[in-house]
């Protein structure tokens, strides 16, 4: 009975993993460091935005 519950997380997620361990080559491809300097300067200048206008 505990194997039938156990065997449907594994099943499920296997699909998961074989679909983002393919690589497509047409796919935009962007630094970590890129996304992460950009978030920083958006909050930056979310935060001058609000200081300035409320």
């Amino acid at each position: 009975m505990a194997s039938s519950g156990d065997s449907g997380g594994l099943m499920s997620s296997a699909g998961l993993v074989r679909y983002f361990d393919s690589e497509d080559q047409n796919a935009i491809r962007i630094d970590p460091k890129t996304v992460m300097a950009f978030c920083l300067l958006f909050g930056v200048f979310v935060q001058i935005l609000t200081l300035t206008i409320a």
